[in-house]
């Protein structure tokens, strides 16, 4: 049926109320409303006029149809094991019930389904346990945890170490807190299959609750858990999935890589903090280049790992870093501040002396580079005093550039 529980349901009433509405193909009729009278005579379509517009309405039995869609019905049809086409019939009808939120309406096809099996002398374990197992999620769904727990006792012994029922009995238990009886079912789902979501949750929720419960011994108190057959784990790997069933798994699969990429994450990039900090600068660059792998378009590490190359006189290397950083926030004042401590290092003073202003400009308070930015324009002066091969117009410029830099910044635009 493909119905499969989150969580276990409260407390709650025994089997469940039943709908009173008529249910497609149950040959039942909406009580309250008296008997059945002598049928009208069909009347001529009226005319009637709305906002100007003519609009004809059929009359049938005195009731008004007024172009309603007809109910499409064809899920009935659907493939039903080995049943035949009105117990097939009938069940469908009760997974469209279960689906719609009807379940006392559900209950009551997969009970009339289970009793014609009986009555037509069917023998197929594969759909009376499917059938016991849709109407221990009725119960479950109803708050009725004992007759689910029946339930799904007798589709497992129609169908050993189906997953389905040993779901539900195991969200059944829980509801009931009778964890360690849960706790065996989940543990043996999850030897048949190891993704079920709900039984993974389950066994670290009631693993805690034990542990309170009995304390450190608790796994002595335990019923012993079967050990699923290997040839059963096998033919689950082997079934075929319901393509709504490979699509919840995919998701998973997506969610669960993901967590471990950003743990992973996580955990490089504190350790290359941490290598910094203690001037471990090789090491720590190593991390930053493995968590670039996992998040390329990450700022802070490319500013990061532009610091370890820094401290390893990498200076070409650092600029390429910060030169990335930029392209991703092209007003980072970190990457603009140690790429002119990178072009310092290339003795290209005329570029890190823009940087630094490019800083400056981004923030004025930055105290680190207005006194980069003194020590560079020193240098860049040097440069050009101790510089016999530049033409006087390139040394005209140098000073120019030279003398804007050497202002206060206050004074520059």
């Amino acid at each position: 049926m493909g119905n499969t529980q989150d969580k276990p349901p409260g407390s709650g009433g025994g089997g469940g109320g039943r709908s009173q509405q008529t249910t497609a193909g149950s040959g039942t009729r909406n009580r309250g409303e008296g008997g059945v009278g002598k049928p009208q005579a069909q009347r001529a379509p009226e005319k009637r006029f709305t906002n100007g517009t003519r609009r004809e309405n059929s009359t049938v039995g005195g009731q008004e149809e007024q172009g309603s869609p007809a109910v499409d019905t064809s899920y009935l049809d659907a493939p039903a094991g080995a049943l035949p086409p009105h117990l097939a019939r009938m069940k469908n009808e009760g997974n469209h019930l279960f689906k719609h939120g009807q379940f006392g309406d559900a209950l009551e096809k997969y009970t009339q389904s289970i009793d014609g099996c009986a009555e037509a002398g069917i023998d197929s374990p594969a759909d009376l346990c499917i059938l016991y197992s849709n109407r221990a999620a009725c119960y479950l769904k109803d708050g009725n945890s004992t007759n689910c727990i029946q339930d799904c006792n007798k589709a497992l012994e129609l169908q050993p170490y189906s997953l389905k029922p040993l779901l539900r009995r195991a969200m059944a238990y829980e509801s009931l807190e009778r964890y360690r009886k849960a706790y065996v079912d989940y543990k043996t789902i999850l030897q048949i299959d190891t993704s079920v979501q709900a039984a993974n949750d389950s066994v670290h929720r009631i693993t805690k609750m034990l542990i309170e419960q009995d304390g450190p011994g608790w796994r002595e108190n335990l019923p012993e858990i079967p050990v699923v057959p290997l040839s059963v784990q096998q033919q689950h790997r082997d079934k075929p999935v319901s393509a709504e069933v490979a699509q919840a798994r995919a998701a998973r699969a997506t969610q669960d890589e993901a967590r471990r990429k950003e743990a992973r994450f996580t955990l490089l990039k504190r350790e290359g903090n941490d290598l910094v900090k203690t001037g471990q600068y090789q090491e720590a660059l190593e991390k930053y280049s493995e968590c670039l792998t996992l998040k390329p378009d990450e700022c802070s590490l490319y500013t990061n790992r532009a610091i370890c190359l820094l401290k390893l006189s990498r200076f070409a290397e650092a600029k390429q870093d910060c030169d990335s950083a930029l392209q991703l926030e092209p007003s980072n004042k970190k990457a603009f501040y140690r790429r002119a401590l990178a072009h310092k290092g290339l003795q290209d003073y005329l570029s890190a002396s823009s940087d630094l202003q490019e800083v400056l400009q981004l923030d004025p308070k930055v105290r680190e580079a207005e006194q980069e930015l003194e020590v560079v324009t020193g240098m860049l002066r040097q440069s050009l005093m101790d510089s016999t091969a530049n033409t006087p117009r390139v040394r005209m410029e140098l000073f120019t550039h030279m003398k804007t830099s050497a202002r206060p910044h206050s004074l520059r635009e």
